[in-house]
């Protein structure tokens, strides 16, 4: 059985089979790098359909987890299965499976020399054996699908912060993908871009779409999520509906990021001391 940070059995701690029916299985995932452990033994499933929001301090094991997902990570330990595949199985076809799933990252990784229409063709040709008018078709739909329809023919270097994670969102879904992980897609922009890039993952949310998304964007969890996991130190401290993770915390620990997180310009007398001070900096970066 998983634990918490305190010992405590770990609030996901599934007992089905893995696989069964569900979008995404962890079992006991560890990964370690040389000494440091970043994951500690973590169980969880998520559903089709889940929009699942995973939050936490600055070095708590977030993208790392999302990571290992589809095999950007190698777990120390530990199972993992997309759908019915095992992606820590030494046989599986990972570059199949890994076509199933979406991957939105911090920086946009847009190809600068190619216009907006060919980031978005360009796998479909090469990976999915599309022809190139099929692969416009669907490009075109997802750019209209994220806003950027008039767009198709900018470079990246044309668009701004948030037009262009718009764009990388595109991309991934032109590859007609069951779920989509997102490691902190609004970090690296600035404040009045961010809510374009939220309302794209809203409208995805609404669509069905089987989302993990690591935020800090608390707002857009409590609204969006159907579940927010809380991530401290490699465990899950606490995992269930953000109206209770966030709205109504149980764990000391949750209680006081989120107390720092939604009220940046609150000083605590602890906060005064250098470990206190090193603490609240690491919980509020991005």
């Amino acid at each position: 059985m998983s634990t918490t940070a305190s010992g405590m059995p770990s609030a996901s701690s599934p007992a089905s089979p893995g696989g069964a029916g569900h979008a995404i299985s962890i079992r006991n995932l560890s990964k370690a790098f040389g000494d440091h452990v970043v994951l500690r033994d973590i169980s969880m499933d998520i559903e089709p359909g889940q929009v699942v929001c995973v939050i936490g301090p600055s070095g708590s094991g977030k993208s790392t987890l999302l990571r290992c997902v589809n095999l950007l990570e190698q777990p120390t330990s530990g199972k993992i299965w997309v759908g019915n595949d095992e992606m820590t199985d030494p046989d599986v076809d990972i570059d199949k499976v890994r076509r199933r799933i979406g991957m939105v990252f911090q920086s946009f990784n847009l190809f600068p020399h190619l216009k907006v229409l060919d980031n978005l063709t360009i796998a479909q040709t090469k990976v999915l054996g599309r022809s190139l008018e099929e692969a416009k078709k669907v490009a075109r739909h997802n750019l209209e699908r994220v806003g950027m329809a008039d767009r198709e023919e900018a470079f990246p270097s044309q668009l701004s912060g948030g037009q262009q994670q718009r764009i990388a969102i595109a991309r991934s879904l032109s590859m007609d993908p069951e779920l989509m992980l997102f490691d902190e897609p609004t970090s690296a922009l600035d404040p009045e871009l961010v809510g374009e890039v939220l309302a794209v993952m809203k409208g995805l949310a609404a669509e069905g779409m089987t989302m993990m998304i690591v935020t800090h964007e608390m707002g857009f969890a409590r609204e969006v999520a159907n579940r927010v996991v809380f991530m401290d130190g490699g465990y899950v401290v606490e995992d269930g509906h953000p109206s209770r993770v966030i709205g109504d915390p149980q764990n000391a620990r949750t209680k006081s990021f989120l107390h720092r997180v939604l009220n940046p310009m609150v000083i605590e007398p602890e906060d005064m001391h250098p470990d206190g001070l090193r603490d609240a900096i690491s919980e509020l970066a991005p």
